[in-house]
């Protein structure tokens, strides 16, 4: 054989042998999937910009390099969830994460092998996603939260914000797994308050706009939106509807507040972020969900739209703005 041809004979073989090894190598890397019940953020850069990448870097795993991660996405139609979740099972994903309680119960139903972490605004104990918060017990792990007590919590920073207000509209979707819960707790925090509450029920995304015009005209003074994934799903409209109806309004999520909503308090995306990527973290590197104990966010933020207020006739005190987190100005 000639050695120009020996030369290419080796110098294939030699690149075979590397594609071979960056083929194992890439089937070594763990991959992580992200079931969620909204739509892929609109920026063309999201996946950068994601707080559940930017934290996981911070614990050393880089997508692309060291990780993949593969999205779900329902695109707000639930019934999609268990299909989706499906997939990733069938991915035989190292880890499944999970923002959403819907997208939870979907993965929930599809696997008790896979490690899934919540990150999730209810509480898990009661809904039965673990035996308990020191012990979770199965394969399910992460964040989660008490939004009785945020209901709550709404209720009281919404009076402070609209001191003169006596009778306070209550949007309240009846499919949500802790609705009476919800609604006993805000009922008792009224009382306290001296308020007087209206419930107007929505079951979809198409009454919001009837449930906000029914809120002007009776002459309602503010509005509060109890927690629930339909209202964080569309929380942009409905804060646009707000504003439409004139009405002071209070939500869960700051973007309610960035697109008009008068306040938004609940808790920072990025320390359930930060929190979700720690538990992806230790499950990669060997650690049982079983073992990792439940946490329960204890950060929350304030978000005030003054531009907002003004529109509206509304003084805010500058003791109450100075309690915000961020004040979103003229």
């Amino acid at each position: 054989m000639r050695p120009r041809t020996i030369g290419l004979v080796l110098a294939f073989g030699l690149f075979a042998a590397l594609l071979a090894a960056d083929a194992q190598q890439m089937k070594n890397v763990p991959r992580i999937g992200v079931l969620s019940v909204g739509s892929p953020p609109s920026s063309p850069d999201w996946k950068q910009e994601s707080f559940l990448v930017q934290e996981l870097r911070n614990f050393g795993w880089i997508e692309g390099q060291n990780i993949t991660i593969e999205y779900r996405w329902a695109s707000a139609r639930p019934s999609r969830l268990a299909a989706l979740a499906a997939e990733l099972v069938d991915l035989k994903v190292d880890v499944i994460v999970a923002p959403d309680t819907q997208a939870l119960g979907a993965v929930k139903q599809a696997t008790t092998t896979i490690p899934i972490v919540m990150v999730v605004p209810v509480d898990p104990v009661a809904e039965g996603y673990v035996a308990s918060l020191a012990r979770p017990g199965g394969n399910i792990t992460g964040v989660g939260s008490q939004v009785q007590e945020l209901s709550t919590k709404l209720l009281e920073l919404l009076k402070e914000a609209v001191p003169q207000v006596t009778q306070v509209a209550v949007l309240a979707h009846r499919a949500h797994p802790q609705i009476k819960q919800l609604l006993r707790e805000t009922a008792g925090a009224a009382r306290a308050l001296g308020m007087r509450l209206h419930v107007l029920d929505v079951r979809d995304a198409a009454e919001f706009e009837h449930a906000c015009e029914t809120a002007a005209k009776e002459g309602f003074g503010a509005l509060l939106i109890l927690p629930g994934l339909l209202f964080s799903v569309h929380d942009r409209r409905l804060a646009a509807l707000t504003v439409q109806h004139r009405l002071p309004a209070i939500y869960t999520t700051r973007s309610f507040a960035e697109a008009g909503g008068l306040l938004a308090y609940g808790p920072k995306q990025a320390d359930y972020s930060r929190l979700a990527a720690r538990y992806v973290d230790r499950i990669l590197k060997g650690t049982r969900p079983a073992d990792l104990p439940v946490e329960r966010l204890t950060a929350f933020e304030l978000v005030i739209n003054l531009t907002t207020a003004e529109a509206l006739g509304l003084t805010i005190s500058p003791t109450f703005l100075f309690r915000a987190d961020e004040v979103i100005r003229p």
